[in-house]
């Protein structure tokens, strides 16, 4: 390993430029520099170059992305110069990287140890044995269940935040001078989050690893960052201290960003005014749904993840329904929009029953339940232009084609503000969050009544998440649209909901109106994840970790089973 440097810096950014092969300006002129034990955050809007500038400290640009100056230096190698066999020695050994989402980063069919040691093994730094031993010893130490087991599980045998554990092990292996953080904790319930977040903090300071974690929630990074640069088309427009960026900013932008984020804020419901009640006409009607995975016995699947649930929405309503990963959210919306058949119980819609499967829905009753998915990664074709993606829609539903399919289709962009031209581009093209509206723009194509949104701001930064929610408030208000919000971002759903409903392991724990549920829970375990959303401010992560404490304690003090 080579020096680096009095100062113990680890990664050493000068002047780079990064420009599509249109000419299109990515990275200009972007210096910093990341210490040893340093955690450097860079935030900012989709499209502002963060992960550019990330995915360069790896030595990697995306396809048709060129370097037109400067140096990116990763303990004394440049990284945009080095030859293909040194980048492959420096990957996991000088630099690792943690996704986004773990979901889509491990091969679901290769056992969970195996990928996590795979790196170590290729570039022959430990032995098969060491590499094991070195794997259980992590998995201990990010308390993982059965350490010594649970390596022999494969990707889908385990949870979000126990795949994302996986993550940060595999990072670990072979213990870096520096761990690339590309969102890891945006797509995790909040008190996985919680967790995550203590973890990541806990390793970089056991280890003195330099970090660059890229987010765009501020709450998250006031608790993890040393400094902070803030981005905006392709510059850093600041960079600090964490406390003088949270508490003085000097930019308007960096102003505008902690705005959007105490926007979305559990505080935001005491300015958010109480709406006029709609009747007691009731959109749609879930009754006594039981679902689940494998054969079915006596209306009792073999995995079951929801029992039971009971869910009324009203028409032009905004009911969110929220829990950590697991507690059923996802198969509610699979259910409710045909792509997962119900064991026991109904879907009614506007007074008609729904079959349970899409294939047995008529072509009207289709197009009125519309669901947006979470996955924006794998539920668009990359080899697709968005204008076959969204054009596939109006001419299925509404027949368009020719001018008036154009017509509709920069309608749509315009609605979740993206420009015209992308029309033409790729999934591949656009930044994480910008396929996300592509994502809800395709849904809307339909022209529903009832819109699912299943975690749709949870890859979108502050400000576009702001612009997100007041575009569903809007369509609703517009449209008379009827929507079920699903998310696991208590502050989104406390600026959107009218009313709220907790899942835990598939039950119902406690439904009403929003700021009722969110502001004075009466279930522990709305509390618990009440008490797991991050506050813009320094110490949160250390102050709230008493309070969890308690309420872990009392929650499992309530369980039915419990002596």
């Amino acid at each position: 390993m080579s020096g680096t440097g009095a100062d113990d810096t680890i990664l050493a950014v000068d002047h780079l430029s990064i420009a599509s092969m249109a000419g299109t300006t990515v990275l200009d002129a972007v210096s910093l520099q990341v210490r040893r034990g340093e955690v450097l955050a860079l935030i900012g809007a989709s499209g502002s170059g963060k992960t550019t500038l990330a995915l360069a400290a790896l030595g990697h640009l995306r396809p048709g992305l060129v370097t037109t100056g400067g140096s990116v230096r990763l303990d004394g190698t440049d990284m945009l110069k080095a030859p293909q066999a040194v980048l492959n020695r420096m990957r996991g050994q000088t630099a690792s990287y943690i996704a986004q989402s773990a979901a889509a980063a491990f091969n679901p069919r290769i056992r969970l140890g195996d990928q996590v040691i795979e790196s170590a093994l290729l570039h022959r730094s430990q032995t098969p044995d060491q590499a094991r031993a070195r794997a259980r010893e992590l998995f201990s130490y990010i308390s993982l269940p059965t350490p010594d087991r649970i390596g022999t599980r494969f990707p889908y045998q385990v949870s979000g935040g126990q795949l994302q554990r996986f993550m940060i092990a595999m990072g670990m292996q072979e213990e870096p001078l520096l761990l690339v953080c590309d969102e890891p904790t945006s797509a995790l319930d909040v008190t996985t989050q919680v967790e995550v977040m203590r973890l990541l903090k806990q390793v970089i300071a056991d280890n003195q690893t330099a970090a660059l974690f890229v987010s765009h929630d501020l709450a998250v990074v006031a608790q993890i960052a040393t400094r902070i640069a803030v981005m905006r088309a392709g510059r850093i427009v600041e960079i600090g201290e964490t406390r003088q960026i949270i508490e003085s900013p000097r930019e308007d932008y960096t102003r505008e960003l902690i705005a959007a984020c105490q926007h979305l804020s559990l505080g935001a419901l005491a300015q958010k005014p109480p709406r006029a009640a709609q009747g007691a006409a009731k959109a749609l009607t879930v009754a006594g749904l039981t679902a689940g995975y494998g054969k079915v016995a006596g209306g009792v699947p073999q995995i079951p993840t929801l029992h039971g649930v009971d869910l009324q929405v009203g028409k032009g309503e905004i009911v969110a329904v929220i829990g950590e990963s697991g507690s059923g959210k996802t198969t509610l919306a699979r259910v409710i929009a045909g792509l997962h058949a119900p064991a026991l119980g109904t879907v009614t819609l506007n007074g008609e029953m729904l079959a349970g499967l899409d294939a047995q829905r008529t072509a009207a009753q289709r197009r009125r339940v519309q669901l947006a998915v979470q996955m924006a990664d794998t539920a668009l074709n990359p080899k697709h232009r968005l204008r076959r993606i969204l054009g596939r829609v109006l001419f299925f539903f509404h027949g368009l084609k020719g001018a008036a399919a154009e017509a509709r289709m920069r309608e749509l962009l315009a609605m979740v503000s993206l420009p015209a031209h992308y029309l033409d581009r790729y999934p591949t093209e656009i930044s994480g969050g910008e396929k996300q509206r592509v994502n809800l723009a395709r849904a809307l194509a339909a022209e529903p009544e009832i819109l699912i949104c299943d975690e749709i701001t949870s890859a979108l930064d502050t400000i576009v998440a702001g612009q997100i929610v007041a575009l569903v408030k809007r369509l609703r208000d517009e449209l008379g649209l009827t929507i079920i919000f699903i998310s696991h971002d208590l502050a989104t759903v406390a600026s959107i909901a009218d009313r709220v409903t907790v899942l835990r392991h598939g039950r119902v724990v406690e439904a009403g109106e929003s700021a009722a549920v969110l502001s004075a829970p009466t279930d522990p375990y709305t509390r618990l994840l009440v008490a797991s959303v991050p506050e813009l401010r320094q110490g949160w992560l250390e102050d709230a970790a008493a309070m969890r404490a308690a309420l872990a304690t009392q929650l499992e003090a309530s369980r039915p089973d419990a002596a």
